[in-house]
């Protein structure tokens, strides 16, 4: 752990001198200069500092030092802040504002760098990762570990070390030759030799002059290593012109067959550049092509429906009992393949409504011992909603959860399959990715599609760590094609119900809470979406044509009644006896039928249909299945003759008992399916010789919360949480600080230590003065503290006391105090 942050190091107090007064000499002393509001942007850029509350300033300094802390703040940098990051780490230390635009603007200057540091150096300043007046800049010490250039880790500059660093373990003698090569003047010991080569090498001028020496060869080498890597290979007899470059200190060994090109050279040979190509600005997301605002909501309406109607006929499959649950968490590949068919979907988009209806919380494993996806209790209310709020609850899920479809299919870590609704399918970037996206979406003119690649080229700049950048990449391909299936962009533009869900371009609810987005959303989205039907139009084919989406109870009653033949824009249902004969095992009677038709049909009913649903009932319930194992009961002896003198019924090992009775070995459930696949229209009854009405038995899990999204690190605390951590750290801060008499010669910064009857008095006389203490405090947790009270009674082996550490009274037993010092005396 690197603790230069809160303490000066020899170098800061030997130039004390040089500094101003009012200059930290530590990160501690800057944080602790900065008002409350500075240190609560710093808690709200990295929430990790915040778990624990440090108890004081010099702990946070501490903590914002640490590896961890540092390699996660500097990755979610966007690339000009991680340019100015890097530029630091390879500029001396401290440095001037000036030096390090120097270094990113070039000998001839940019106007744009120019413009964008004050922004970067800010971002940098604001999360603690530099620290400093713009005179002495620093960067703390493990980002400057990390950055820096080194044999094991280049630097993202392609920069090399400097003249000094590159000759610390050089002999004075060769280092004295290399300075007389250069037409510089012999020194008296190594340390002035170097300070003269890199005042060479730093001099434009002298340096422009040297290189106009130098073989074509020599310059050729020097080009290659410029923008890096600045390492080479040399043999140990190399030619004239690496000789050259080598003598003259150009190149500088490293170890046996390798040679560096310093950093200032190299910096002169860039014309002063830091970055072969910096990079200030964000690159603009480029429309692609523009649709008329009308045409996108429409489109993107459209496709909101088809979601809905697509998740209902999800559950609608899985009713009465879904697919199992694997061992290990998921669906099988094969069940994967059987919901594709019945939704009629490629694989890929049936895992992703999948998905989403998990996300939503609408689907969930039952629990059972035969474990199985089913529909929650929660699908039951969603139904029951209007078709935009049920929309913008799968919208609302969609947007944060972490759960990322796209990856369904691929391989883990360990090679495993990622299955759908399985484990290892959390993402923690999604749903900031998916946010991000919309929002460069917002960001373009109304209608307009973005240009693919410029919108994936922003992201890579907003956040360019190369180890996030392959899965933001994807993810946000994926983004794109799921918003479009999803209907919040319609022909790739942002719709204006999708910006009302992002709370953008939206008076209603401008920046809202999640639920008052949603809400907005839907209001928008409900005059584009076609009202339901209540009727139907019935052909002499035998089907039925909706002409839009019908309403629940009709469409619900047309599925029992009829089979669905082809989806679209209208939906053609076909009635068939085995459709019809669902419709009578469900409880209908002919004439229910009937009437329901000629209720529901815009066009007279058809005679044929007519004719199929008489035919049917007509034969329906004839014969009886019940049980003997089962028996087969009819007042036609006749039909009876007709089952028995068929050879297919052989299998069901029938038996005459009386003329309208014949009994079987098989149960009611076969005997059912066989007589009906020799062409009869049994009917099932009950023990009391009551028929049977079949209805499909819905399967629900117990109530079952949707999953919850997997923070990406800490999660942001919200704006209270770090106003009482701001105030916790500042009040731990002066209990530490307080000046204070010395106790024992008690070492600055330790816990004070007296004995318990020193205590005891210091405690008992302090009640009878008034005045505050400083205690040194041990919790019931074993964490050591500071604190400042002022004891109000002692009693019992209690102390109570006003604790201004934490700005409320509170009681301390004595025995977890480790001792007591008097503050002292304002001066």
């Amino acid at each position: 752990m690197s603790t230069d942050e809160s303490q000066p190091t020899d170098s800061a107090t030997a130039s004390a001198s040089a500094r101003p007064a009012d200059t930290p000499r530590s990160l501690a002393e800057a944080l602790r200069s900065r008002a409350d509001d500075a240190l609560a942007g710093l808690l709200h850029a990295r929430p990790d500092l915040l778990n624990p509350v440090p108890t004081d300033l010099t702990q946070l300094a501490t903590r914002a030092g640490t590896r961890a802390s540092v390699v996660r703040a500097l990755e979610r940098l966007d690339r000009f802040a991680q340019q100015v990051a890097q530029t630091l780490a390879v500029a001396p230390e401290p440095t001037t504002y000036d030096e390090v635009l120097a270094l990113l603007a070039g000998d001839d200057g940019d106007p744009a760098v120019a413009k964008a540091l004050p922004r970067a150096l800010g971002t940098l300043h604001e999360q603690a990762l530099v620290w400093g007046p713009d005179d002495r800049l620093r960067l703390v010490r493990t980002a400057r570990e990390l950055l820096a250039p080194g044999p094991q880790h280049p630097s993202p500059t392609g920069l090399g070390p400097t003249v000094a660093e590159a000759t610390a373990g050089m002999s004075p003698t060769r280092i004295q030759d290399i300075v007389a090569a250069a037409g510089l003047p012999t020194t008296h010991d190594p340390v002035s030799a170097v300070e003269s080569l890199t005042a060479l090498f730093t001099d434009r001028a002298r340096m422009s002059a040297l290189l106009d020496e130098a073989p074509a060869e020599s310059v050729e080498v020097l080009s290659r290593l410029v923008w890096g890597p600045p390492y080479g290979q040399v043999t140990a007899d190399p030619a004239r012109h690496l000789r050259w470059l080598l003598d003259r200190g150009l190149l500088l060994p490293t170890a046996p067959g390798t040679v560096v090109l310093p950093r200032e050279a190299a910096l002169h040979l860039r014309a002063g550049r830091a970055h072969r190509a910096p990079e200030p600005t964000p690159p603009p997301v480029v429309p692609a092509r523009e649709h008329r605002p009308q045409v996108v909501d429409a489109t993107a309406a459209g496709q909101a429906y088809t979601a809905l109607a697509t998740v209902e006929e999800l559950l609608k499959e899985w009713d009465e009992g879904g697919p199992a649950v694997l061992r290990a968490g998921g669906l099988s590949v094969r069940d994967l393949k059987r919901t594709a068919v019945a939704l009629d979907l490629p694989e890929p988009l049936a895992a992703f409504w999948v998905e989403l209806a998990y996300a939503a919380g609408l689907v969930a494993s039952d629990g059972e011992a035969d474990e199985r996806y089913a529909a929650t209790p929660a699908y039951d209310e969603w139904q029951e909603l209007p078709a935009p709020e049920r929309w913008a609850a799968l919208a609302t899920a969609w947007l944060s959860a972490t759960r990322t479809a796209g990856l369904i299919g691929g391989r883990d870590g360990k090679d495993r399959t990622l299955s759908a609704l399985g484990p290892h399918l959390d993402r923690s970037a999604a749903p900031e990715v998916r946010r991000r996206v919309l929002a460069l979406l917002a960001g373009l003119p109304e209608g307009a599609e973005p240009d693919a690649d410029s919108l994936l080229a922003r992201l890579r700049w907003e956040r360019p760590s190369p180890a996030a950048q392959d899965l933001r990449s994807r993810i946000a391909g994926w983004t794109l094609n799921e918003a479009e299936l999803l209907g919040v962009t319609g022909r790739g533009a942002l719709s204006t119900h999708g910006r009302a869900l992002l709370g953008v371009d939206d008076t209603e609810a401008p920046g809202g809470d999640a639920p008052a987005r949603a809400a907005a959303a839907s209001r928008h989205l409900a005059p584009l979406l076609p009202q339901p039907l209540d009727h139907v139009l019935l052909q002499a084919d035998l089907t039925a044509v909706a002409p839009g989406p019908l309403e629940r109870p009709l469409a619900e009653a047309l599925a029992v009644l009829a089979d669905v033949e082809s989806k679209g824009g209208a939906t053609v249902y076909r009635f068939t006896p085995g459709s019809v004969r669902r419709a009578l095992d469900a409880g209908q009677s002919a004439s229910d039928l009937h009437a329901f038709l000629a209720a529901h049909s815009r066009t007279p009913v058809p005679q044929p249909l007519a004719y199929l649903i008489d035919d049917v009932a007509r034969r329906h319930g004839h014969l009886r299945i019940g049980a003997a194992s089962a028996y087969v009961r009819c007042d036609d002896e006749a039909l009876l003759n007709e089952i028995l003198a068929d050879k297919r019924s052989q299998g069901l090992r029938l038996r005459r008992l009386a003329p309208t009775v014949l009994a079987a070995q098989a149960d009611p459930g076969a005997l059912l399916e066989g007589l009906r696949s020799m062409g009869f229209a049994p009917a099932a009854e009950s023990a009391e010789g009551d028929v049977l009405i079949t209805r499909a038995h819905a399967h629900r899990t117990p109530p079952r919360s949707a999953p919850e999204p997997v923070p990406e690190g800490p999660p942001v605390p919200d704006d209270t949480l770090i106003a009482a951590a701001v105030r916790a750290i500042r009040a731990g801060d002066l209990a530490s600080t307080a000046p204070r008499k010395e106790v024992h010669e008690t070492p600055s910064g330790s816990l004070p230590r007296t004995t318990s009857a020193e205590t005891l008095a210091t405690m008992q006389a302090a009640v009878m003065t008034g005045e505050a203490v400083w205690i040194g405090y041990v919790n019931a947790e074993g964490a050591a503290s500071q604190r400042v009270i002022a004891p109000v009674r002692v009693e019992g082996g209690f102390v109570t006391a006003y604790d201004h550490t934490a700005d409320e009274v509170r009681t301390f037993p004595l025995h977890r105090i480790t001792g007591v010092a008097e503050l002292a005396d304002d001066e």
